[in-house]
């Protein structure tokens, strides 16, 4: 199966920017996503991108301050945060959809925005 490996998170004030990397083992076709966890909460969805890039789609929650990408030729997909927030604070992780669900998870990378 193919394994995704997450990396980008740190440490920010509010108001900065953050870009997080998502490398894929092999290449796929398929749609990613980005999503994210706090501890006991659950994992929420952010952003996904088709194989093209044609099509995108944002939880309102983000939606004009992340942007989804991604180069195939790297296998890899992005997602550029910026004017992060306190509650933007999280496990954030990528997966790719097979059929109806996401799978293939990552580890996943901390984000911490401080106030």
């Amino acid at each position: 199966q193919v394994q995704l490996a997450e990396s980008g998170g740190g440490l920010v004030q509010a108001g900065g920017s953050l870009r997080l990397s998502c490398a894929a083992s092999g290449r796929t076709s398929n749609t990613m996503g980005w999503f994210r966890q706090e501890p006991g909460k659950e994992r929420e969805f952010l952003a996904s991108i088709t194989w093209s890039g044609g099509t995108t789609s944002y939880a309102d929650s983000v939606k004009g301050r992340f942007t989804i990408s991604r180069d195939n030729a790297k296998n890899t997909a992005y997602l550029q945060m910026t004017s992060l927030k306190p509650e933007d604070t999280a496990v954030y992780y990528c997966a790719i959809r097979v059929g109806g669900s996401y799978k293939c998870w990552g580890q996943g990378t901390q984000v911490t925005v401080s106030s």
